[in-house]
Order: C-alpha cells, then sequence, then structure tokens
C-alpha cells in the first residue's frame, strides 16, 4: 500500500475496545496536544489508536494522497482519497471525529476521539484551476501545501534547480486559500518560495514538519530567516522527527530533535512552535519486507542510507509522552510547553480556518 494513499480495510472494531468514561473526562481535561502533520493508516487497530490517545494525541492533521502526481491524476487521487477517509472515519466513530473547525477539536476531546483535519502536501490537485480551491474546501480539506519537492504551478519545491519564487498563478492560489479560510503549508517549499509566499499571504501560514536548517543543513529544513519571517506573520512551525534531517547519528538522536525545538523557539518565539511529526506510529522493525514496502512507497525519494528514518524513543504510538517530558525539560516560560504541544496550532487554525 503506498504511504500516501488510503485503501479502506481492515479490523472490526469492538465495543470493547472503547474507553471508559473515566478515560474520557481525563482526555478532555488535559492539555490540548496536536500534531501538525503526522500519520493515520487503516491498518492501526483500536488498541494502537487508544495508545495514541492515551499517550495524549488529540488532534492531527494527516496527508490524504500521493503528493506525487501531477494534473489529472492529482485531482482524481485527491477526490478519491477524501471519499476514502471519509469513509473510514464515518466507518470508525468511537475512535476518530473529521475536523474542520476548531470546535470538533472540542468535541472529539470530550468524545474520547482523536480530531482529523485533512492536508494535501501539494497543489497539484488544483491544476491551474482556483476553483478547486472552493470544490475541496467544500470536501472538507482545511489545508494544503503549496508544493512537494519539485516544480508546480504555484511555485518551487526544495529539490527543484535553481532559485525559483512563487509564481503568478502561486500568488492567485495564496489569496484565494487566504479568502476561502484554507491554510498554506510551506513544507517541502525551497527558501525563495516559502519567503514569497510568507510575505504574500494575507493570514498566518504554517510550516507544519520540518527542522531547522542552522543546525543541520538538509533541504528539507527552514532557514532562521524565514523561521522568523514566518513568527512575524503570526504562522507556526512543525518540529519533525525525522531523524535524517537533523542528524546522521543514531544514537544521542533524541536529544538532538529537542535542540531542533528549543532553536526554533530561541528565533521564532515559543508562540510560534509545535510537532509536526510527519511519523508512524506504529513500532516498527526494520525488516527486509519493511525496506521493500519503502522502496515501492518512496520511489525515487528511497535512499537506503538514511534508514530507519525514526528515532529509537520515539518508534510507537505512544511517543507524545516522550515529547512532552522532553519540552517541560527545555527550560521554558510557564505555559510554553502547552502553547508548544498545542495551543499554538489551536490558535491558528482558530485565526485562518475557524
Amino acid at each position: 500500500m503506498n504511504r500516501r494513499q488510503f485503501v479502506i480495510g481492515g479490523t472490526a472494531i469492538g465495543a470493547a475496545m472503547l474507553a471508559g468514561k473515566a478515560a474520557v473526562a481525563a482526555a478532555a481535561d488535559r492539555p490540548l496536544t496536536f500534531d501538525a502533520m503526522g500519520e493515520v493508516r487503516p491498518e492501526y487497530d483500536a488498541a494502537l489508536v487508544r495508545a495514541m490517545h492515551a499517550s495524549g494525541l488529540d488532534a492531527i492533521t494527516i496527508t490524504l494522497c500521493d503528493p506525487k502526481s501531477y494534473e489529472q491524476a492529482a485531482y482524481e487521487e485527491a477526490v478519491a482519497a477524501v471519499r476514502a477517509h471519509d469513509a473510514y472515519f464515518a466507518a470508525h466513530p468511537a475512535l476518530y471525529r473529521k475536523a474542520t473547525s476548531v470546535a470538533d477539536i472540542d468535541k472529539a476531546r470530550a468524545a474520547g476521539q482523536i480530531a482529523v483535519f485533512y492536508l494535501f502536501q501539494n497543489s497539484t490537485q488544483f491544476g491551474h484551476d482556483l476553483e478547486r480551491v472552493d470544490e475541496f474546501y467544500d470536501m472538507g480539506v482545511r489545508s494544503a501545501q503549496l508544493t512537494y519537492n519539485h516544480q508546480n504551478w504555484a511555485g518551487a519545491g526544495c529539490k527543484e534547480l535553481g532559485a525559483n519564487g512563487l509564481t503568478v498563478f502561486g500568488r492567485e492560489l495564496v489569496e484565494r486559500m487566504n479568502a476561502k479560510g484554507m491554510l498554506i503549508d510551506l513544507s517541502h517549499a525551497n527558501m525563495k518560495t516559502m519567503a514569497d509566499a510568507i510575505e504574500a499571504s494575507a493570514r498566518p501560514v504554517v510550516v507544519s514538519h520540518t527542522a531547522c536548517r542552522a543546525l543541520f543543513d538538509n533541504v528539507r529544513n527552514t532557514t532562521d530567516a524565514n523561521l522568523k519571517a514566518l513568527a512575524d506573520k503570526g504562522g507556526v512551525v512543525g518540529l519533525c522527527q525525522m531523524r535524517p534531517f537533523m542528524t546522521h547519528a543514531r544514537k544521542g538522536a533524541l536529544a538532538v530533535y529537542f535542540q531542533h525545538i528549543a532553536h526554533a523557539v530561541k528565533v521564532a518565539g515559543a508562540e510560534h512552535v509545535a510537532i509536526g511529526s510527519d511519523r508512524d506510529h506504529r513500532v516498527i522493525e526494520m525488516t527486509p519486507e519493511y525496506m521493500a514496502e519503502l522502496k515501492r512507497e518512496e520511489g525515487a525519494n528511497f535512499n537506503p542510507d538514511e534508514w530507519p528514518l525514526f528515532i529509537d524513543e520515539l518508534n510507537g504510538p505512544r511517543r507524545m509522552e516522550v515529547v512532552w517530558d522532553g519540552v517541560r525539560k527545555l527550560g521554558l516560560k510557564s505555559g510554553d510547553a502547552e502553547k508548544i504541544m498545542g495551543g499554538n496550532l489551536r490558535r491558528l487554525y482558530a485565526e485562518v480556518v475557524g
């Protein structure tokens, strides 16, 4: 199965797996945990989802489909992905709630569910047709990246040659997304496109999953200049848990992860930093079968020298407990940990999505 595609199927979820009233009440009272970009897969059984929720995860924004498609194929795959996700979440109401506003976060927490927002990791599903922004918004999509790794109608991705920035159509797309209330995500953009879009947008934007280029030179990471510009416009940056974006080392990677969070706080301010894991919630074992699956899914993006992508201590469904613990130990001001773990994203979504 493609990592970015969603196929309905799997395991029946019995009533025995439902959370009790006490657990639901405890979840509603705890500080909000909101993942700016992570994964939900249909093969997750109820026990795994309950472990995710018990670790603190209340809300998550997920990728709907393969971002490497273009033109009509991208549009058709995006429509199919929305419909598949809708059907899946409707079939599992005890576990998830499709979210289209921050009010859905509150409803999900009250019901012991995880609130799930929809994201496209490219704008190719819009083609060159701004009416499709409205179409996908009406289907419940609340966020889209302007680019993935390469050039499209809107701008240049982080792996594109040259220093191309936001295009004429990209500026029109920014304006249309602003008007509709669809959150602009600048993950995977090159630094020129990112800077142009931050400047062009009338609303705050997000870079949902990245790391700090000042600490580790990787094309997926964000410069201090753009972190500062993002914060100056009210935006939020999500620090990802992709080990190769932060360090070549396997040992000590967790400490490096928190160094990236601390650096983002230093540059952008604690009011503009979040968690954007970009990770699977299963416990991953690097078997030959799993490596073959990754090679099929990732195509040209697959580099066996970079695997495993995960940080050992964050490999599994209860990783948010580890993240909470580490963020609280950063020596932040009172209340800043709660902002980073969920409050900043809630504020951003309230301002842009509603």
